[in-house]
């Protein structure tokens, strides 16, 4: 007898200033095995900032499908683009279909990119960190003592993490690490290097089942940069980027990636535009981060823009760590201003100019 398939479809809202994710399960009648016996589906747009209620059907269409690691074989989640169901057409909210386009034009130059997501945890209801005092009074010992930290006075959210690594790795995602971040109830997961597409889905499937899981232990998740104000450490997306060049010191090594770092300084205004949305209330010049308003690039240094790693100078060849992303960031645009500026020397933020319209009121009220 056949076994059914419960097929979890997750997509990227239209929702501003930050997307959200959504899913809904369909079943289907026996067990599937490949990517292309995923029919397309529909949702409510309307309900999703995606569409108005006058004509509100949007497409799902399945781009790449792991093993559910909740429900077990042979259930599969899967990521979707959204597409508009009138023109059959990417959805303005597709940014995904922008850096698919962008990978195809820049081939040759092989990006790669490993992303370190930081996350903060809260109580069930989402209003305070978790093991944070709720009198609003007490805070927790200064930060400091949290980084790495062991022991029940220093970590909190255990469980949901040693639970997420493991449910990563039967998913089959590139999961490299972990640790616990320096302000409490913070944490982090890094995915290993990978080419652009692969990577951005795997990031944004990690984050799905983190999401998921905090469910069943009542824990919230946030992407907030600056979860909380005052001395403490934001929340950040640090992503590492590398072309060929830049990883083959035959190719150019240490001297492509002093070039990207030009290249970046050149647009960095236009990369803070798709770099998450209050990223500005991170980017303070405090804290390890660079001040949003300037642009700064050095070797070892966890106080500027653009890190260059030690191991990669004395190397001579490797990668870039760009530490400006936000944790709540879309590594589909944030992937797509990293290639075009390092092939180009210029990116343009208008092709997201779905999201970026809407989010100038937000971040740059001044140029509205």
């Amino acid at each position: 007898m056949k076994k059914s398939t419960k097929v979890e479809y997750i997509w990227i809202d239209g929702q501003c200033p930050t997307a959200k994710m959504r899913s809904k399960t369909r079943i289907l009648p026996e067990t599937v095995t490949d990517l292309s016996d995923i029919p397309d589906w529909n949702f409510d747009g309307s309900s999703t900032q995606q569409q108005n209620s006058h004509y509100s059907d949007c497409r799902l269409k399945p781009v790449r499908a792991i093993k559910d690691p909740l429900r077990g074989e042979p259930h599969l989640l899967v990521l979707c683009e959204v597409y508009d169901h009138q023109t059959d057409n990417p959805h303005p909210t597709n940014t995904r279909a922008h850096l698919s386009q962008i990978t195809a034009k820049h081939k040759k130059a092989e990006p790669w990119f490993g992303v370190e997501q930081e996350y903060t945890m809260y109580d069930d209801r989402g209003v305070n960190p978790l093991d944070w005092p709720t009198d609003g009074h007490a805070y927790p010992e200064p930060q400091g003592r949290y980084y790495c930290g062991v022991g029940a006075d220093e970590v909190s959210g255990r469980q949901l993490i040693e639970k997420h690594t493991e449910a990563c790795l039967e998913a089959g995602l590139a999961l490299s690490g972990t640790n616990m971040e320096v302000m409490l109830a913070q944490s982090e997961f890094q995915l290993e290097a990978l080419p652009a597409l692969e990577q951005a889905d795997q990031l944004w499937l990690a984050r799905w089942l983190l999401y998921r899981i905090g469910e069943d232990l009542n824990i919230t998740i946030k992407l907030d940069p600056k979860p909380i104000g005052g001395d403490w450490n934001g929340a950040g997306a640090h992503t590492n980027f590398s072309t060929r060049e830049m990883r083959e010191k035959s190719q150019g090594g240490l001297d492509s990636i002093k070039k990207v770092c030009q290249k970046l300084a050149d647009n960095h205004q236009e990369h803070l535009k798709v770099y998450g949305a209050y990223n500005d209330e991170r980017l303070t010049g405090e804290h390890e981060t660079c001040h949003y308003s300037q642009f700064a690039w050095n070797v070892a240094d966890r106080g500027v823009s653009v890190r260059i790693p030690a191991g990669v100078a004395k190397a001579e060849e490797g990668y870039l760590e760009d530490r400006r992303p936000a944790a709540n960031m879309d590594p589909y645009q944030v992937f797509s201003a990293l290639i075009e500026t390092a092939e180009t020397g210029k990116f343009n933020a208008e092709p997201f100019s779905y999201f970026w319209k809407r989010w100038k009121f937000w971040m740059f009220p001044e140029e509205i």
